[in-house]
């Protein structure tokens, strides 16, 4: 049914709102769209209104979001320069759609785990203190470095599965730890997980395809999404790519087609970012007002006398903002507009009868945002309607919950009060700089003693930054030594923070007319927007004389941590070395070079540094975890575990120190009191992914399997792009027979990582076991063109080219295997039997003796060896007695310590089974056949058995009857092979 046509008041009323005299053309511009199809190939879906500050950009910008609200099904987003990066910009999108009734679910779930990992890892770094002597730091902690240098870490083996022949040892996934700051302090030595790791490097990443997903969920309820983006001319440098692709990009993803975006700024767009789209872009430059337009908006506010238009008219320039000012004034005759030689702010503010209230808009113009609370405190005794007055003024707009003032009146009211009175300009902003320090004090209070916790409160960051912006504003020599040291901790805690603070420096360069403070915000800006722009920024800080030996030993502890971040140990070191060599007496110092330590490799004297931090800082529950996971790589794990339990009794909330300790306890062969400790992880972040399968490889090897699989299922859903979750899960498939399953995570995980070896030689594995051979051969042709030593996969290939006949790939394949890493015992017996089968007799009698050498304890080296022996003559025979002699004893002792059972059991009873083949045999062969055939084995077991008894028939042509007999008993038992 039809809704109710308005009335033609309800239409007037529309057309006047907000007083919108004007720019009627450029209204009609974007109304038109409402009425065309956006699927069309020349649909305007990206508009950039351009003009001068105070031409009415905003203002059009809001009318226009306005006509869009009154379109039916149309929901739109308006942001503005509180956001200082593409992060921030979609928060604030979903944020306004959310109020609408469309909230981005995905993305703030994907959104608040990226703050979680964040938060995880900067309560887990080394507690920054305060340095001697350390200006204007009210205590505070300095954070952990900013993202940049994820391009440059070479994440490409994270994520391979452990326990996986060669690779025990080389890569330790319980290294993949946490993510965020912590984790990228730590990268080159404690990986844990590839996609923590590439979440909180590569937040835009990872966040922007949830964005744009969920963005077309809502598109797909709504006829159109409008999203607005004002005061471009500030977000633009760092929106601006995050838009472009957007826009007409794929990294992200795809924009639905009935989204349209909306920039408004008073710079052209940048050519080098937007280049050869800017022909897709609707240009709407907006000029001062024509005269007429001018004229009409006076009269809608009542001004008709015509000197008083006229003088106007003269006054404003026709800029639409003045225009409208000197429109809402109370003049209504020629001389009610004051002297045309007075200045343009007192001109502004002439019409204001009441002296107070034009003093209080003057005081008003000093802080950057006014709400109701600082409105008070700035006109102390105010009346109690006085923020509403505040808020009317022609040049003041809501924010948020605040207001501020048009720039170019701000400009010109904040001038006038410097010159007109520099001491009272000074006590003004010292009074504003006490105000928000008194809210700073009272978050901290709030807080408590944590200064990380202190940098991660957005609340407290903004009184922080305010009294920071009045100091410099007061006093910009005096107060700039304590702004730098605000600066290096800003730097350090992220880029969009870095940025803010750099802008507030410029910004009160600006006002308080202090070339030096420009020049500092310029340099630091465009240090935020290079590829490595905490070390950037802290390289120019430390040039700083201003900084003194306590900044400057901190600004070499952060940028410390950048350069170890970025793989740059020795730089790294360099700096370390510095801040200790500054700050002897600072924990801080000590421990970030206690990690550089150890990132180094260098445990022993990694162990010595954090002992030293400790010393000076007992409470640093970091620091102590640190030290652990030092001692942890050194295997000295009772004292590994007496400082993670330190560290957990010190923050009882510490996530990352309880999966370490667990990880020592599984070291120790502690099972269940690792299986407790990744419990506790998991109870105080159900969500840390890597605890999930931590826990789920150790139920694993505990012989829990279900449980296992539950967990890395339940890693798999807390982050679907968790490669080595995935692999494992894939593994245990494998394991349980499910090969199907395992096929199918195998190919999932080399999607999601398309440069995981492990995986790929996995997967060949599984093809083998069902008996897809060339496709097992191709992916470990993958896995070698990834990794050419991968040893594990050279000598699976080779074990696999031997069950296809080709020997001779064989052999080369194990000789490559056994060039790649350190000699293995395995390979060298395999090696032998390939030799064995080309007739190579001495050769392969070399190689099963170096088998045995390695491992003289493997019965499977002491059989073959004695089955070389005996192909190769010689009068080898008594030697070849012996050593079978030998192998049956193990292969018996293995099957009672195996009581019978499992899979340990059913390789002993193979093994037996070999064994009276080659001694001809065939009633003892068919006791080992009887008890094989009463456990529970896998297609690819009975498929190994039946190869290895080829193998001997083979070799060893006088074992066929007996091998024939077990191979009939055998396929007979487990149904044909």
């Amino acid at each position: 049914m039809a809704g109710r046509r308005p009335t033609r008041q309800e239409v007037n009323r529309r057309g006047g709102r907000a007083g919108f005299v004007g720019r009627r053309g450029e209204l009609a511009v974007f109304r038109e769209t409402f009425a065309r199809d956006p699927e069309d190939a020349d649909f305007p879906f990206l508009f950039h209104v351009r003009g001068n500050g105070g031409v009415g950009k905003s203002t059009l910008v809001r009318q226009w979001e306005t006509a869009a609200r009154e379109q039916p099904s149309v929901v739109t987003s308006y942001v503005d320069d509180e956001v200082h990066d593409a992060i921030e910009a979609m928060e604030a999108v979903s944020a306004r759609l959310g109020r609408q009734g469309h909230p981005l679910k995905r993305f703030d779930r994907q959104l608040a785990t990226y703050r979680q990992r964040r938060h995880q890892a900067e309560s887990a770094a080394p507690g920054l203190q305060p340095l001697p002597g350390a200006p204007e730091t009210g205590g505070i902690a300095p954070p952990s470095p900013s993202s940049t240098v994820a391009a440059q870490l070479g994440l490409a083996t994270i994520g391979l599965v452990p326990g996986a022949g060669p690779f025990v040892g080389a890569v330790d996934p319980q290294q993949v730890a946490l993510g965020a700051d912590r984790l990228r302090a730590m990268l080159n030595t404690r990986l844990r997980s590839h996609d923590d790791v590439h979440l909180v490097m590569h937040p835009l990443a990872a966040l922007a395809p949830v964005f744009l997903d969920d963005l077309a969920e809502v598109a797909e309820r709504c006829e159109r999404v409008v999203l607005f983006f004002d005061v471009y001319e500030r977000t633009g440098p760092v929106l601006d790519a995050w838009l472009r692709t957007i826009a007409f990009g794929e990294e992200y993803g795809s924009l639905p087609v009935n989204v349209q975006i909306v920039l408004s700024g008073q710079l052209r767009l940048d050519q080098r970012v937007w280049g050869e789209w800017l022909g897709q872009v609707t240009e709407v430059c907006l000029e001062v007002f024509s005269e007429e337009e001018a004229r009409t908006l006076l009269a809608t506010h009542g001004v008709t006398d015509g000197a008083s238009v006229e003088l106007v008219l003269r006054l404003s320039g026709r800029l639409p903002l003045l225009v409208d000012m000197l429109a809402r004034s109370d003049g209504r005759a020629g001389d009610g507009f004051g002297d045309p030689s007075e200045t343009a702010v007192e001109r502004f503010l002439k019409w204001e009868p009441d002296p107070g209230r034009r003093e209080a808009a003057l005081a008003c113009a000093l802080p950057l945002l006014v709400d109701e609370d600082i409105y008070s405190a700035v006109v102390p005794g105010a009346a109690a309607d006085g923020y509403a007055w505040l808020r009317a003024l022609a040049f003041v707009s809501p924010q948020a919950g605040r207001c501020r003032y048009h720039d170019v009146v701000r400009a010109a009211m904040l001038r006038l009060q410097r010159t007109r009175s520099p001491e009272r300009w000074q006590r003004a902003h010292t009074r504003l700089a006490e105000l928000f320090e008194r809210g700073r004090l009272g978050a901290e209070a709030e807080l408590g003693g944590d200064a990380d916790a202190w940098w991660g409160d957005a609340v407290w960051r903004e009184h922080r930054l305010n009294e920071t912006y009045h100091r410099l504003c007061a006093h910009p020599r005096g107060a700039l030594p304590g702004a730098l040291l605000q600066t290096v901790h800003a730097v350090g805690l992220d880029v969009a923070t870095h940025r803010r603070w750099a802008q507030t420096l410029g910004r009160a360069g600006v006002d308080a007319d202090s070339a030096a403070l420009m020049a500092w915000g310029g340099r630091l800006e465009s240090a935020a927007d290079e590829e490595e722009s905490g070390a950037g920024a802290l390289t120019l800080l430390l040039a700083a004389p201003e900084l003194g030996p306590a900044g400057r030993a901190l600004a070499y502890s952060v940028r410390g941590r950048e350069h170890r971040v970025a793989g740059d140990h020795e730089r790294a070191l360099a700096d370390c070395t510095a801040a200790v060599a500054l700050a002897p007496d600072t924990a801080l110092c000590h421990a970030g070079l206690g990690e550089t330590y150890r990132a180094l490799g260098r445990h022993e004297e990694a162990v010595a540094a954090c002992t030293r931090a400790i010393e000076l800082d007992p409470g640093d529950a970091w620091t102590a975890g640190s030290r652990g996971e030092a001692y942890r790589l050194l295997g000295r794990y009772d004292e590994a575990l007496a400082d993670f339990s330190r560290a957990v009794t010190l923050d009882p909330l510490y996530a990352w120190a309880f999966g370490s300790r667990a990880q020592t306890y599984e070291a120790l062969g502690r099972k269940d009191d690792a299986l407790a400790d990744y419990d506790r992880a998991l109870g105080i972040d159900p969500d840390y992914e890597w605890a999930v399968g931590s826990r789920a490889q150790l139920l694993e090897a505990m012989g829990r399997p279900e449980e296992a699989l539950a967990d890395y299922t339940l890693a798999i859903a807390i982050d679907p792009q968790y490669a080595w979750a995935v692999g494992s899960r894939a593994r245990l498939f494998g394991r349980m027979g499910r090969h199907e399953e395992a096929l199918a995570d195998f190919s999932r995980a080399v999607e999601i990582d398309p440069l995981y070896a492990w995986a790929f030689g996995s997967r060949a594995q599984t093809y083998e076991a069902v008996g897809r051979y060339e496709e097992a051969v191709t992916d470990y042709g993958r896995a070698l063109a990834i990794d050419p030593g991968f040893g594990w996969a050279l000598t699976g290939r080779g074990e696999l080219h031997e069950r296809m006949g080709r020997h001779e790939d064989a052999v080369a394949d194990y000789g490559r295997a056994l060039g790649a890493g350190p000699p293995s015992d395995w390979t060298f017996a395999a090696r032998g039997r390939a030799l064995l089968s080309l007739g190579r007799h001495e050769e392969a009698l070399a190689d099963c003796a170096r088998a045995v050498e390695l491992d003289p304890d493997d019965a499977w080296n002491e059989l073959t060896y004695a089955l070389a022996l005996l192909v190769g003559g010689g009068g080898r025979h008594e030697e070849a007695t012996a050593r079978l002699d030998r192998a049956g004893r193990g292969f018996a002792a293995a099957v009672e310590s195996a009581a019978g059972a499992g899979e340990d059991a059913a390789d002993a009873y193979e093994g037996l089974l070999v064994l009276h083949c080659v001694l001809l045999d065939g009633d003892g062969a068919a006791v080992q056949c009887e008890a094989l055939a009463g456990l529970e084995r896998t297609e690819g077991a009975v498929r190994e058995t039946l190869d290895a008894l080829a193998f001997v028939r083979r070799v060893l042509p006088a074992a066929g009857p007996a091998v024939e007999r077990a191979e009939r008993r055998l396929r007979g038992a487990d149904g044909p092979h």
